[in-house]
């Protein structure tokens, strides 16, 4: 490997050491059931909240699909943000692995 290659490999490193720590602190929201259930996640996709509203409460079977669809709703979100900021380094190539 020549000298500039070497660099341009550090240079996307670093690249990607800033935005996978930029991923640990930005935030998506995923709604259920007209927003009674929102599960807040980091672009890393880790829960930092669940929010239920009291009414979502009363059929037990739907709040837990409610759950679900909004944390596949969050998760997704974080999938699609992850994307967006590994871009910047892949060049808009889907390299598996790396979002």
């Amino acid at each position: 490997m020549n000298r500039n290659m070497m660099k341009q490999a550090q240079k996307q490193l670093a690249q990607l050491q800033k935005i996978q720590d930029e991923l640990e602190t930005l935030q998506v929201e995923g709604t259920a059931g007209g927003g009674a259930v929102k599960i807040v996640m980091t672009g890393k996709q880790a829960v930092e909240s669940v929010t239920i509203e009291p009414e979502a409460a009363e059929d037990i079977e739907l709040l837990q699909d409610m759950v679900a669809a909004a944390i596949n709703d969050a998760s997704t979100k974080a999938q699609e943000l992850a994307a967006q900021k590994m871009s910047v380094i892949t060049g808009g190539m889907n390299i598996p692995g790396l979002s």
